[in-house]
């Protein structure tokens, strides 16, 4: 039993160290957003005084913002979610959240997906499911 309890905290390290990198890695589109917002003020491209943006670059402007603004504030969620399974491991609670969070895991390629593998494969043991009882 000792050995299954190990392999929950390793699990529960990991996913903290994961929701880490995710986290980090939903910053990148922040150059974008900035692009994007730096376009729909108008320091992007100076115009003259008084003169209005054209429609193409209001649209690259929305464009440049919506989406990375988008991007970020899911990988962030995601990191999140992915903590608080981590957390759920560590205390053996919440069954079903920590397996359906090691199956979305698997779309960060490659460090989720090893990670969500291995997470199904202990989670799925009967003795790891009792400790959760």
């Amino acid at each position: 039993m000792p050995e299954k309890t190990d392999q929950l905290r390793l699990l529960s390290i990991f996913h903290f160290v994961v929701a880490g990198m995710a986290g980090l890695f939903a910053c990148f589109p922040i150059f974008h957003l900035m692009m994007g917002i730096s376009m729909l003020t108008g320091e992007f491209f100076p115009a003259e005084a008084g003169a209005e943006l054209p429609v193409p670059f209001t649209t690259f402007g929305l464009m440049f913002t919506i989406l990375p603004a988008l991007m970020i504030l899911l990988g962030w969620a995601f990191a999140a979610a992915l903590a608080v399974s981590g957390y759920f491991l560590s205390r053996k609670r919440n069954y079903l959240y920590c397996l359906v969070m090691a199956a979305i895991s698997c779309i960060f390629f490659p460090f989720g997906t090893v990670l969500g593998a291995f997470t199904i494969a202990i989670l799925m043991k009967d003795d790891v499911k009792a400790q959760f009882a």
